[in-house]
């Protein structure tokens, strides 16, 4: 019976790799056999090179800022030169800013957009075209449920996850010829750093999780299903579309 979570010999590369989801990730694509190459804004690579490094396949760590074009400018080539080919892309480096919607600095929206938009683009570009040449290979842009709802405070974030389901469509549309899956994930709440003041409150963490049909927000362990779905010989009929990850808050 063929192994679909076989990842051997494959290569991926994870934006915002070093922590919470994309830590995740990265890791159990690298449990499943992939070389995996994490992009993020900090020099050092943590723990996430401690835990890859125990096991039997290859890692690189290539500190950039995301929201400077000029650091973005050749990353993924980076990645084939080292490991031979590009065969997989998760775009999930991102951030949460909160602001009045009248007060939201303007800086700061342009910031937000160059991390969480224009790196997206600029990426999804750069390994479209290498796995164009190669034949094929998988896409996952990360969104989020703040895609589909208002967010009191968060007009950045929400604004540029809803422009990447937008995008992922486009490129899919685009892309499909050469055998090169996009698609998104849009993850709800989940139990990563930038929640640990609410994960932190039992009686604000209980108020979160009543309305949600599953009855608890995320962990990341459940992002490692649906991305190894998306990442896999699975979904080689699956393009353009938007997997929603959050115990069914959505449904409602």
């Amino acid at each position: 019976m063929r192994n679909y979570f076989n990842f051997q010999g494959k290569t991926a590369v994870v934006t915002g790799g070093r922590r919470g989801l994309g830590k995740a990730m990265a890791v159990a694509l690298a449990e499943h056999g992939a070389n995996v190459a994490v992009i993020a804004r900090n020099p050092e690579a943590g723990e996430v090179a401690e835990t890859i490094g125990k096991m039997n396949t290859g890692f690189l760590y290539l500190p950039a800022d995301l929201g400077n074009r000029e650091e973005r400018a050749g990353l993924i080539e980076k990645v084939r030169a080292h490991f031979g080919s590009v065969d997989i892309l998760i775009n999930n480096a991102g951030y949460l800013y909160c602001s009045p919607v009248l007060e939201y600095p303007l800086e700061q929206w342009e910031k937000d957009m160059a991390v969480m938009l224009d790196a997206v683009f600029d990426l999804t570009q750069q390994a479209g075209r290498i796995m164009k040449g190669q034949g094929g290979g998988k896409i996952i842009e990360i969104s989020s449920t703040a895609a589909f709802q208002e967010g009191v405070g968060l007009i950045a974030y929400a604004t540029a996850k809803s422009a990447l389901i937008s995008m992922t469509r486009n490129f899919a549309a685009g892309l499909a010829r050469y055998h090169i899956n996009v698609n998104a994930i849009a993850p709800g709440i989940f139990d990563t750093d930038i929640n640990t003041e609410l994960f932190s409150d039992p009686e604000a963490l209980a108020r979160r999780c009543k309305p949600i049909p599953s009855g608890r927000l995320g962990e990341p362990e459940d992002i490692v299903g649906p991305m190894l779905f998306l990442a896999g010989d699975q979904s080689s009929h699956v393009y353009g579309q938007t997997l929603v990850v959050d115990g069914g808050f959505t449904l409602k």
